[in-house]
């Protein structure tokens, strides 16, 4: 793990970077079913206002966490999904693991109860870092929709709290 990283709660002037690095996970083709970023209003308005971390070395932003809510319904209000991404030149030095560790953390103390995940099969390196964290394998949900033309799977996971909503 990167020691000179640092997680900071996300800023709207962090925008501009947040969206680069979302841009670089949208062009692998295994992040997420959206064809580009939105702006900040639309990214905001669909977020949690908790739950919002980058990291930060030197001054430049190297990945971003975000929670969304999974539904506008009362039942549902301890229950988020977890975006997590980090900048292709950054992967592989544990940032994920320190940002997906401060959104659990944050999650639980705001009384989020579980956290959940839809991810492409391909993408190991999230699956992996997922379960590190604690999070299990519920199913695989089969071509719930396509990306570029091409009918794609989603890994369905999710993270039990064992102190929030208990």
């Amino acid at each position: 793990m990167d020691s000179d990283v640092s997680i900071d709660p996300m800023l709207a002037d962090d925008w501009p970077a947040v969206r680069a690095i979302y841009l670089e996970g949208i062009a692998t083709g295994n992040a997420t079913f959206e064809m580009t970023a939105p702006g900040w209003e639309k990214w905001d308005a669909g977020h949690l206002p908790s739950g919002r971390f980058v990291a930060r070395s030197k001054g430049a932003v190297l990945g971003w966490a975000a929670l969304s809510p999974v539904s506008s319904r009362c039942v549902y209000a301890g229950v988020a999904e977890v975006s997590i991404y980090i900048a292709e030149h950054a992967r592989g030095r544990g940032i994920g693991r320190q940002l997906m560790s401060r959104l659990i953390a944050d999650s639980e103390a705001q009384g989020i109860w579980t956290l959940q995940a839809g991810i492409f099969p391909e993408n190991a390196a999230s699956i992996a870092l997922h379960q590190r964290a604690g999070f299990r394998v519920l199913g695989q949900r089969e071509r719930p929709g396509q990306l570029n033309g091409r009918w794609r799977d989603v890994v369905l996971m999710e993270r039990r709290s064992a102190v929030a909503g208990t």
